[in-house]
C-alpha cells in the first residue's frame, strides 16, 4: 500500500489516552454482556419460567447464547461500516447500543407480569447486544494496534484482551456490591436489576471518553489515499488468499481461545455452583478474586508475543490446556467440596432402566427411569446408568427398595451426600485459587497476542470486516454456546466434568489448525496486506 509514509504518528499521550478510552469502553462493554450471563439463575426464574430450576437455567444460558449468535451478524454489518466509515464512529455507535439495550433489560417486567412477552422481549435485547459487540471488539483492537508503534503492538493491545476478562471481573463486582448495599430479600425481588439499570452510567463515561478520541492515523492515511474499500464484505472473501486467512483466524485462533476463557470462567462459576454446590456469593467471589489476579497473563503474553511472536505462546497454551483442563478441574472440585466428592467416589448412584435417558427441557419425564434421572439432576448429584429391565437405583452398590423422592433423600444423606451449600475454609480456598489462576493462565496465554496477531494477519483496507468475521462466529458459536452445551451434557451424563469435553475437542482442533496453518505475523507492519 502506498499509505504508509502518510500516515500520522501519534504521540504518547495521544496513545495513552488511544489505550485508555479504548480498553475502559470494552470493559463496560463486555460488563453489559456479561451480566446477563452472571446472573443467569435469576433470569431464568424472571423471565423463562419452567418445570425446574436446571430448565430455567438452561433456557437463560439459551438466550445467552443467542446473543453470541448474532454477533457475526453485527461483526458484518459494523465491519463493513468500520472500513468504509473509519473505526472511531463505528464503535461509538456499538457502545451505545450496547448500553441502551442492557439498561432496558432492567426495566423488562417478569413473565409473572406480562406472560410470554417478557423471554420475547429479553431475547430480542439479547440480540441488539450481539449485534453491537460484533462490532466492539474488532473496532478496539483495530484502533490500539493502527495506533501502536512497531514492536510494541502485542504489548499495547494486550490491554484489549484484559478488558474482556475485566468487564466479567466488574460484572460480578457489581453484583457482589448490590448484594451487599440492598440485602437479600431487596436483591432477590427487585435488586438484581440495578447492575443491568447501572450500564448507562458505564455508557456515559465511555461516551466522554470515546468523543475525544481521533480517527485511526492508518484509516485516515487511506482515506486520504483514496484506498478505502469500495465493499469491504465482498473484498474479505475476494482478496487473493484473504478467505483461507478468515478460515485459520476462525477455526484456529477464535474458536480455541474462546472455549478456553469461558471454560476458565463461566464453566468454573457453575461448577462451583451447581456440582459443588458452594455458596453463591463465595462462588462468585472466588472466580472474581481469580480472574482479577490473572489478568496479568493476559498483559504479559501480549508482551511477551513481541519478543518470540505471536504464534509460540498460542500453541503452548493450547497444548498446556489439553494436558491440564481435566486436572485442574479435578483439583478444584476436592477442595471445593470434598466430602461431597468423598460422598460420589465412596457411594456412587447408578440409576438403571430400560432405555433410560432424560430430557432436562421436558416437563415430565419419559418413564421411571426418566424421573429418577429428573431427581439426581435437579438435587445435583453425579450418577452413571445402566440397562436393566426394570428402572432402580443403586447407592454405594445397594439397592434403594424405596425410590420416592423423600425415601431418596434419606438414602443419599445416608450414604453421606450432604446437599446444603458450603462455605469453603482457607485452604481450601487457596487451592481454588491456584486452579482459577492456572486455567486464567492458560486463557492468557492464548487470548493476549490475539488482537495484534489478527490485526496483522489482515490488509488494512478490509481489516475491520476480515477480522471480525472469524473472531466473532468463533467466540460467538464455539465460545457463546458453551456454558449451555457443557451444562446439557452434564444434566444429561450425571457427570460434571463430562461437559469439559466439549472444551478439549474445540481446543484440539484449534491447535491442528494453529500448528498446521497460522503465519506468524510479529514482524508484519499494519499498513501491509498479510
Amino acid at each position: 500500500m502506498s499509505m504508509g509514509a502518510a500516515a500520522h504518528q501519534p504521540s504518547k499521550k495521544e496513545i495513552r489516552l488511544v489505550i485508555t478510552a479504548s480498553s475502559l469502553g470494552t470493559v463496560f462493554e463486555w460488563y453489559d454482556f456479561f451480566i446477563y450471563g452472571t446472573l443467569a439463575a435469576i433470569i431464568g426464574r424472571t423471565f423463562f419460567p419452567a418445570e425446574s430450576e436446571i430448565a430455567q437455567l438452561l433456557l437463560a444460558l439459551a438466550g445467552f447464547a443467542v446473543g453470541f449468535g448474532v454477533r457475526p451478524i453485527g461483526a458484518v454489518l459494523f465491519g463493513y461500516l468500520g472500513d468504509r466509515l473509519g473505526r472511531k464512529y463505528t464503535f461509538l455507535v456499538t457502545i451505545t447500543l450496547m448500553g441502551l439495550a442492557t439498561a432496558a433489560i432492567g426495566f423488562v417486567p417478569s413473565a409473572a407480569s406480562i406472560g410470554f412477552a417478557a423471554p420475547v422481549i429479553i431475547i430480542l435485547l439479547r440480540v441488539l447486544q450481539g449485534l453491537a459487540l460484533g462490532g466492539e471488539y474488532g473496532g478496539a483492537a483495530i484502533y490500539v494496534a493502527e495506533h501502536a508503534p512497531a514492536g510494541k503492538r502485542g504489548f499495547y493491545t494486550s490491554f484489549i484482551q484484559a478488558s474482556v476478562a475485566g468487564g466479567f471481573i466488574l460484572s460480578l463486582g457489581v453484583v457482589l456490591a448490590t448484594q451487599a448495599i440492598v440485602g437479600a430479600e431487596a436483591w432477590a425481588e427487585w435488586g438484581w436489576r440495578i447492575p443491568f439499570i447501572f450500564s448507562l452510567a458505564l455508557l456515559a463515561i465511555s461516551l466522554w471518553m470515546r468523543l475525544k478520541l481521533s480517527e485511526s492515523p492508518v484509516f485516515r492515511a487511506m482515506k486520504e489515499a483514496g484506498e478505502i474499500a469500495a465493499n469491504p464484505l465482498k473484498e474479505s472473501f475476494t482478496y487473493p488468499g484473504n478467505a483461507k486467512r478468515i478460515l485459520v483466524a476462525l477455526f484456529g485462533i477464535a474458536a480455541g481461545l474462546t472455549v478456553i476463557w469461558y471454560t476458565a470462567m463461566f464453566q468454573v462459576l457453575y461448577f462451583l455452583q451447581n456440582a459443588l454446590k458452594v455458596d453463591d456469593t463465595t462462588a462468585q467471589t472466588l472466580v472474581g478474586i481469580g480472574a482479577a489476579t490473572g489478568l496479568i497473563w493476559f498483559v504479559l503474553f501480549g508482551w511477551l508475543s513481541d519478543k518470540v511472536g505471536r504464534k509460540k505462546p498460542i500453541v503452548i497454551g493450547y497444548v498446556l490446556t489439553l494436558l491440564l483442563l481435566f486436572p485442574l478441574f479435578k483439583m478444584i472440585g476436592d477442595a471445593g467440596n470434598p466430602e461431597l466428592s468423598a460422598a460420589a467416589e465412596r457411594a456412587p448412584v447408578v440409576v438403571s432402566g430400560p432405555a433410560c435417558g432424560y430430557d432436562p427441557f421436558a416437563k415430565t419425564q419419559k418413564g421411571e427411569c426418566g424421573r429418577l434421572l429428573d431427581y439426581f439432576s435437579k438435587k445435583g448429584v453425579a450418577y452413571s446408568t445402566a440397562e436393566a429391565p426394570q428402572a432402580g437405583v443403586t447407592i454405594g452398590g445397594a439397592p434403594v427398595a424405596d425410590t420416592s423422592p423423600a425415601a431418596l433423600d434419606t438414602a443419599l444423606s445416608a450414604a453421606g451426600y450432604d446437599l446444603a451449600k458450603v462455605h469453603p475454609d482457607g485452604w481450601r480456598i487457596a487451592v481454588i485459587l491456584v486452579g482459577v489462576l492456572a486455567l486464567s493462565a492458560l486463557s492468557g496465554a492464548t487470548f493476549g497476542p490475539v488482537a495484534a496477531l489478527l490485526a496483522e494477519m489482515f490488509p488494512a483496507r478490509i481489516r475491520y470486516s476480515s477480522m471480525s468475521i472469524p473472531y466473532h462466529i468463533g467466540t460467538g458459536y464455539f465460545g457463546g454456546f458453551l456454558p449451555v452445551i457443557s451444562q446439557y451434557i452434564i444434566a444429561r451424563t450425571g457427570d460434571p466434568y463430562s461437559g469439559l469435553w466439549y472444551t478439549f475437542a474445540v481446543v484440539l482442533m484449534a491447535l491442528i489448525v494453529t500448528v498446521l496453518w497460522l503465519p506468524e505475523t510479529v514482524n508484519r507492519k499494519v499498513e501491509q496486506a498479510a
